[in-house]
């Protein structure tokens, strides 16, 4: 039988406002889509939350308006150059900034507010504790400080099994619940193996019950976590 590996790391295609699953974060989305229009009274925002809970998933539906820019950590110095066409900026994973990026963020910032534009940056923690230069943080902490709530366990079943939906993809009643005991937990983790069942059924020719959960787990590469 041909082995399937799970590619974890692999990019998805941007995500939308519309499809990020609001769980507790209803005023948090909300502003979101204030920012969207350029509607907010705010013009900074910072987000913060675990690996998974959304923060790309929310810039990149935001980066999809018009006359946005998305900025990664590792972007090239010219990504933070200010330029009048772009009215809103989103800085990812300000964590891993290096000491030059931590210096044109900081430029950015700055420019960002003398020109009126917007700005979302997301990290894993508070900008008050995040690891890079003082100064930057307190920009960071210039306007909304947000943490993402992840979902429940009924949430992400709920979110699954309406991405299963979409698909024409059918799940037994047990499968779900099982991969969230045996798998890792973040909806990024489980969107991706949501992807491998529907490949692996459509290549094995069988349903997706949980014996075939079960041989793809034992296939599947990196292998999967078990729930704490």
């Amino acid at each position: 039988m041909k082995q399937l590996v799970l590619d974890l790391g692999a990019e998805h295609p941007a995500q939308s406002l519309d499809t990020f699953q609001v769980g507790a974060n209803a005023e948090l989305t909300h502003l979101m889509h204030q920012f969207a229009q350029r509607a907010s009274r705010e013009h900074f925002a910072y987000l913060w939350g675990d690996t998974g809970a959304g923060k790309t998933h929310l810039l990149q539906g935001l980066a999809a308006t018009p006359a946005s820019r998305y900025i990664a950590a590792d972007a090239p110095s010219e990504e933070f150059v200010f330029t009048p066409d772009i009215t809103l900026y989103l800085l990812d994973d300000c964590n891993l900034l290096s000491p030059q990026a931590q210096i044109d963020a900081f430029a950015l910032f700055n420019q960002i507010r003398e020109h009126g534009a917007y700005m979302v940056s997301t990290g894993p923690v508070p900008p008050a504790v995040l690891p890079v230069r003082e100064d930057l943080r307190t920009r960071m902490g210039w306007g909304l400080i947000y943490l993402i709530h992840g979902l429940s366990d009924d949430e992400k079943i709920a979110a699954l099994t309406q991405a299963a939906e979409a698909r024409g993809l059918t799940l037994s009643a047990s499968v779900l619940p099982y991969l969230l005991s045996h798998f890792k937990r973040d909806m990024r983790s489980l969107a991706t193996m949501l992807d491998a069942l529907d490949q692996y059924s459509l290549e094995t020719q069988r349903p997706v019950t949980l014996p075939l959960l079960r041989d793809l787990l034992l296939q599947g590469t990196p292998q999967p976590e078990s729930k704490e």
